[in-house]
């Protein structure tokens, strides 16, 4: 049975699938499809059977309360000292920082271990009632708001579809269409064309690959010293802030450069990656308009608005002179933010352009790209991050060990680059220059 606050959790997540719902149909600007409202009338569903099970336990907390409360009056003295105990039924930390102080304090010679710490599974091939032997997991809520904000909020990440892994499964397999040319077919077989009345019809079907995702892990490690310790609020913002930063840095570098054995397979490695030639003449270590036009003529035209640009910033002082010659003058191709373009975002043709570190040096492949992660990119997680913090691996060093683990998988949905129907020059969700070394 679960607890309250796993309860609560559930209608929360239950709630924000049926917010998705409508905000989807919201952005496509249209009204629901029935397979959708049946989904969604079938997770209000669940919602209310859960509200049911909340409301009865609510009861029993209140009930127990009032049992527990004295029958007649007390009476001290004026003088006394009054010490107020909260006897409510807690079974969960309040904050991220609040549960790591009562780890710490369960592991410290004399501490005691706090009740809620028991609710907790230990990490797995760790005694479960020995702290000593490896530690308590952090409360699930928490670890998972790190999990949110790298997949909600990551630049790169956040457009990536993602997709759950079961908690039997350790990978997935997905069909997707192995077509790498349009001019005889469609999605790698299917033909459609016009007849003459009662003229025989030509047979066609598609033709899909394998699209399988293995999932790896990806660990984080921090050691929190006795100073940090001393402040739960101090050391929970410090050490969110850290691995937030930490682990979306890695998720970003594996979808940019990731060789696809013990990582993600990035877009600069897999097949798909469209490289245009440089310039004749190009001088070593620069970018030219012509590069940029070149980039953005090599897209999938009907999916343009979900394109950006990402670069090293390195590259800015190109970017800032670059310029298509008109008559006696020139037009900027770059648009800084808060000049030209006025917007929030640097913008390349009219497309939203970010400066990344994992974006190559200038001159390589890849220091400037041309990506639609939205429909090219699928990322596949299991159970979001799970973390755990030991009171004994440093503790000759005053320090204590906090480890996540994130279990995840990616790589474009392209195995190769698309020859369009009309044409020969290929096309993709990924597009950069080749070296001007």
């Amino acid at each position: 049975m679960k607890t309250l606050t796993q309860y609560r959790e559930d209608i929360k997540n239950l709630m924000k699938k049926v917010g998705d719902i409508d905000t989807k149909c919201v952005a496509e600007s249209r009204e629901i499809a029935e397979a959708e409202l049946a989904l969604k009338n079938e997770l209000l569903d669940t919602v209310e059977d859960i509200r049911k099970i909340v409301a009865s336990m609510e009861r029993q907390e209140r009930i127990s309360r009032d049992l527990e409360k004295p029958e007649g009056s007390l009476t001290v003295p004026d003088n006394a000292k009054i010490e107020v105990v909260d006897t409510r039924a807690k079974d969960s930390f309040s904050s991220f920082g609040e549960q790591l102080a009562a780890v710490i304090n369960a592991g410290s010679p004399g501490g005691r271990t706090d009740p809620r710490l028991l609710n907790i599974r230990a990490a797995a091939g760790m005694s479960e009632t020995v702290p000593s032997d490896g530690g308590f997991m952090v409360q699930t809520d928490f670890s998972n708001t790190l999990f949110q904000d790298l997949f909600e909020n990551g630049l790169i990440a956040s457009k990536c579809e993602t997709i759950p892994i079961s908690a039997n499964a350790n990978g997935i397999v997905l069909n997707g269409f192995d077509e790498t040319s349009r001019v005889a077919s469609t999605a790698g077989g299917v033909i459609v064309y016009h007849a003459d009345e009662a003229g025989e019809k030509t047979a066609s079907k598609p033709k899909f690959r394998r699209v399988e995702l293995t999932l790896k892990k990806l660990i984080g490690m921090a050691y929190l010293t006795d100073e940090l310790i001393m402040d739960a609020v101090a050391m929970e913002s410090r050490v969110s802030s850290a691995f937030k930063s930490a682990f979306d840095f890695q998720v970003q570098d594996d979808i940019i450069n990731g060789d696809g054995v013990a990582e993600a397979l990035g877009v600069l490695a897999s097949g798909s990656l469209v490289s245009v030639a440089k310039e004749s003449g190009q001088l070593k270590d620069t970018i030219l308009a012509e590069n940029i036009i070149k980039m953005y003529a090599r897209r999938f035209a009907s999916q343009t608005g979900n394109y950006a640009w990402y670069y090293n910033q390195n590259i800015e002082p190109q970017l800032y002179t670059m310029s298509l010659a008109v008559g006696t003058g020139g037009i900027p191709v770059y648009m800084p933010p808060g000049g030209l373009s006025d917007a929030p975002y640097a913008r390349i043709m009219g497309l939203p352009a970010y400066a990344i570190e994992q974006a190559q040096p200038l001159g390589d492949a890849g220091d400037i790209i041309l990506g639609n992660f939205k429909d090219g990119y699928i990322v596949a997680e299991k159970g979001g991050m799970k973390t755990d913090v030991s009171i004994h691996v440093r503790f000759i060093y005053d320090e204590q060990c906090l480890r996540f683990v994130l279990r995840m998988d990616g790589q474009p949905w392209r195995a190769s680059s698309l020859i369009p129907a009309k044409g020969s020059e290929a096309q993709g969700h990924f597009i950069v220059t080749s070296a001007r070394a």
